[in-house]
């Protein structure tokens, strides 16, 4: 199983951007996908998640701002972020919850200027 991160990059405050992961080796359409990210001397941590039947739910910071979803025939989930804020910068993963076992993709930065 394989993840592949994309989209990352450097926005202004405001500005958007939307990752996307595309999945190999495995169907998503079956197993929640989640995007994590760690911002430099923190812990990872949850930012969105979507199970198989597409009920979403987001860590409270990004909230109304940021929209994960699927596209099963793509095999690819994204992360849609809007009205980004400097302390949305971080390396942001995606995840696979594979019955039970996690899979994660490689990262991507997303850097957001004051």
């Amino acid at each position: 199983v394989q993840l592949q991160a994309s989209g990352g990059g450097l926005v202004q405050a405001g500005g958007s951007l939307r990752l996307s992961c595309v999945v190999s080796g495995s169907v998503i359409s079956i197993n929640p996908m989640a995007w994590y990210r760690q911002a430099p001397g923190k812990q990872r941590e949850l930012v969105a998640r979507i199970t198989s039947s597409s009920k979403t739910n987001y860590e409270d910071s990004v909230k109304g701002r940021f929209t994960i979803s699927r596209e099963n025939a793509k095999n690819t989930v994204y992360l849609q972020m809007n009205s980004l804020k400097p302390e949305d910068t971080a390396v942001y993963y995606c995840n696979l919850d594979r019955w039970g076992t996690d899979f994660w993709g490689q990262g991507t930065q997303v850097t957001v200027s004051s």
